[in-house]
């Protein structure tokens, strides 16, 4: 069995546990995910004491990155609807919109309420006004429900801090506030898609209302006993315009390439090319300077213009500034961007690389971007060579230093404490409770969000364990991936929402289906091979886990009792909706993966 079958094999019966005891034995996720976990780890190379010890590193890796945020979300969801917030959310769209147009105010509500609040908490609140209003217009009941599952949906799928995109960001190394606005993007207009889509349905199927069981209709709120609109808006807008500025400032200040070397960083190419010149040319001295720099640039030796770069350097005799400025383009094109270029420290023996360069190196291939492989070389070279050959080149710059200060404001555990900080003092001021009912209040919603923490950070730990199995590299073996960029972009991003969609289909859970599709595509996350953004890839996992949600689904249940449905009539409604949502949200990230690549 080669490498590669073995890997897929790892693959097969790690997918084979989740879903069996899923699926056959009805374990929880979060059991099924670390016992998977276990499996592949145990199947994978590596010290036998360390077969499940690295399980739990990864779990806690996982944990630390998002444990936060889900937790911070719970609290946030639960105290909106405590307090009121939410349902005024509802009324503002309900008043902007008329009762004319009050599926676009319900598809809005679920759209906006879903960023924050979990999808069958937004399904449960809203639910109650579709039925309001059907018996004011005695028509659309079908409409109503649908638009509220659209709105709440395709936000739950796309855009954090819900925890499936969420985890998918973190796993593929996708900033948070960048999958915020692509996944938004991508989300609205599928969501209007949806929306019309189920106006459709409303004609060709006009269901009634039916009762719900013995229990009277809730009584609605009155307007003085809720929150003003701002108030009840701040807990899901603050996150997002922080986090959201820190992704453009930090885009603004990572366009400006500071470690890239320029004309004139170079001081003495003399002395640059020389010790390049020893090392290249020095047999029987193991890994050295010199080799290792030509060795970089020259690559698997099949681009020319990486040879032509590498012959410019170990030629005889001076360069003129033509040569100099061809030197330093290909320099910055094929060395300084090469992310494992500080990796094999026997090249840099006699050398003290900067604390900047070691802690670079240190980090995953996968979770580092180009701004971040430039610095990292620069900062080698400039360890090797000193200020007197290569100049220190500028990182702080003003943008730098604007984008520092809003990745301190703009970091998502900062934004949604200070979100869920507001969210509870509405809650408080609202409902005028005391601190212990406002602590009783918290512990509840942490108590829900604690096994969401730990179902995700299960995941984290299969899908680490697969990438330690090396299933990313079989995957990419098996497909013309790196031949053709277009091809391969395409390619990757449709393996990305099919396999999402597979095992949507299988296991039913959305969160369970993004984490283990983009803990098997992580390797392929990185722009060189995709051709793209590593955040279209995480929204084609996000738009596949909208495919096929049928009874195994906890969704489909609370779509069918809440709405009053039968099990035909959902399968008819909701699952065809998901799958106009999911395909529309994937044929919508090709297109601006083509169109906006953002590499």
């Amino acid at each position: 069995m080669t490498p590669d079958q073995y890997a897929l094999l790892c693959l097969l019966v790690g997918m084979a546990t989740v879903l069996g005891l899923i699926i056959v034995v009805k374990a929880n996720a979060f059991l099924a995910l670390i016992a998977a976990a276990m499996v592949v780890s145990l199947m994978a190379d590596g010290p036998i004491q360390d077969k499940f010890s690295r399980v739990a590193s990864s779990f806690g890796g996982t944990a630390g990155g998002v444990g936060i945020v889900i937790a911070l979300a719970a609290v946030i969801g639960k105290c909106m609807l405590d307090s009121g917030a939410a349902d005024r959310v509802v009324r503002a769209f309900m008043s902007i919109f008329g009762e004319k147009r009050s599926p676009i105010a319900l598809m809005g509500s679920g759209f906006v309420l879903a960023v924050p609040v979990f999808f069958d908490t937004v399904f449960y609140l809203l639910v109650p006004l579709a039925r309001s209003l059907f018996r004011k217009t005695q028509k659309n009941y079908l409409l109503y429900v649908m638009a509220i599952a659209t709105g709440g949906a395709i936000t739950h799928t796309l855009v954090p801090p819900t925890p499936g995109p969420l985890v998918v960001a973190d796993q593929l190394n996708v900033d948070k506030g960048l999958m915020i606005l692509i996944g938004a993007t991508i989300a609205f207009p599928a969501a209007c898609v949806g929306l019309w889509f189920s106006s459709l349905m409303n004609r060709w199927m006009p269901l009634p209302m039916r009762p719900l069981g013995a229990e009277p209709e809730p009584e609605a709120i009155p307007d003085d006993k809720l929150p003003s609109l701002w108030l009840s808006l701040a807990p899901v807008l603050l996150p997002v315009i922080l986090i959201s500025t820190n992704t453009v400032l930090t885009t603004m200040a990572d366009a400006e390439r500071a470690a890239q070397l320029r004309p004139g960083d170079i001081a003495d190419w003399a002395a640059f090319r020389q010790r390049i010149q020893q090392g290249a040319s020095a047999e029987g001295e193991g890994t050295n300077f010199g080799k290792h720099v030509i060795a970089t640039i020259r690559g698997d030796g099949a681009d020319p213009e990486r040879e032509a770069l590498a012959s410019l350097l170990l030629q005889d005799g001076s360069l003129n500034d033509g040569q100099k400025e061809a030197a330093l383009d290909r320099l910055n094109q094929y060395l300084l961007v090469d992310k494992s270029f500080p990796k094999n420290q026997d090249a840099f023996l006699g050398s003290k690389l900067s604390s900047t360069a070691v802690s670079l190196s240190r980090k995953p291939i996968a979770r580092m971007s180009p701004v971040e492989a430039e610095r990292m070389n620069r900062e080698t070279l400039e360890s090797v060579y000193g200020p007197e050959v290569l100049k220190r080149y500028v990182w702080n710059t003003r943008k730098r230093e604007l984008a520092n200060i809003t990745s301190m404001l703009g970091d998502a555990n900062f934004a949604l404490l200070l979100s869920a900080v507001i969210a509870m003092w509405t809650l408080a001021i609202q409902r005028q409770f005391s601190l212990k009912e406002l602590a009783s209040s918290v512990e509840v919603s942490l108590m829900s969000g604690g096994l969401i923490i730990l179902i995700t950070a299960a995941g984290g730990a299969f899908g680490a364990m697969l990438t330690v199995a090396n299933v990313g590299d079989a995957i990419q073996h098996m497909f013309p991936i790196g031949s053709d960029v277009s091809s391969a972009k395409l390619l990757i991003l449709f393996l990305g929402f099919s396999i999402a969609a597979v095992l949507k289909i299988a296991q039913g859970s959305s969160t369970v289906a993004m984490i283990t599709s983009s803990g098997m595509l992580v390797s392929l996350a990185s722009p060189e091979v995709l051709g793209c953004h590593p955040v279209y890839l995480a929204v084609s996992i996000g738009a596949g886990s909208l495919i096929g949600s049928w009874m195994n689904d906890s969704g489909f249940w609370i779509f069918a009792k809440m709405s009053g449905l039968t099990e035909v009539e959902t399968l008819k409604t909701w699952t065809t909706l998901f799958l106009v949502l999911g395909t529309t949200s994937f044929l919508l990230a090709l297109l601006m993966a083509v169109v906006m690549p953002l590499t």
